[in-house]
């Protein structure tokens, strides 16, 4: 059950098919897997997530932009889309959503997109925006962890934006990073169809 979100290489099959998906503005034929998260289109989460951007902090020109856990590509190929200037940087631990993604990148024309698994993400990497639809049904222990090894890549000034469903414990969440960053603010800045946007600030922005 849900092995896409645990497993580098999936057993399932990995069988393909077209996906004809709106982005940005932008009518994209792209291709999915049923082995991957949410691969028959955009879940939930992560359309509220998209529709809701006007809500978070715009990255700076030029910025670094993280996906973490980025699946067939929506948040990296929109944020990509939207931010031609941008180095957009895909992650995730599963190969088929890496492969994913990067195909996807290539039939979306983007130049501006690279593609890494969790272990090649360098060192120095400080994002100046992290957008994310993060794998809460890995269980709160390894989120927490996960968490607690990307909000601090961030740059000084670079800022997070989280989706999660309100009865996936997106309160808690909150409360639980606003207590592990106490440099940072910690809000919710949007809420729909159940979900809530929760933003991370940037240092100095706590209180």
């Amino acid at each position: 059950m849900d092995e896409h979100y645990f497993t580098p290489s999936p057993a399932t099959e990995d069988r393909r098919f077209p996906l004809r998906v709106r982005l940005a503005g932008r009518d994209l034929d792209l291709v999915s897997s049923a082995s991957v998260f949410s691969g028959r289109g955009l879940d939930k989460a992560t359309a509220v997530l998209l529709d809701r951007l006007d809500e978070i902090t715009v990255p700076p020109p030029g910025a670094t932009i993280v996906d973490l856990g980025c699946g067939w590509g929506p948040i990296a190929l929109t944020a990509a889309l939207l931010h031609p200037e941008s180095q957009v940087w895909a992650v995730d631990v599963s190969e088929r959503a890496r492969e994913l993604t990067a195909e996807n990148a290539r039939r979306a024309g983007l130049t501006n997109l690279r593609v890494l698994a969790p272990q090649e993400v360098p060192e120095d990497l400080a994002p100046q925006a992290l957008w994310s639809n993060p794998p809460i049904r890995i269980g709160k222990e390894a989120l927490h962890v996960l968490l607690q090894d990307w909000m601090p890549r961030l740059a000084p000034q670079g800022t997070a934006a989280l989706v999660v469903g309100k009865n996936l414990g997106a309160d808690p969440l909150a409360r639980w990073l606003g207590q592990q960053l106490p440099d940072r603010s910690v809000a919710k800045v949007a809420s729909a169809k159940g979900f809530r946007v929760i933003e991370v600030g940037p240092v100095g922005a706590a209180g």
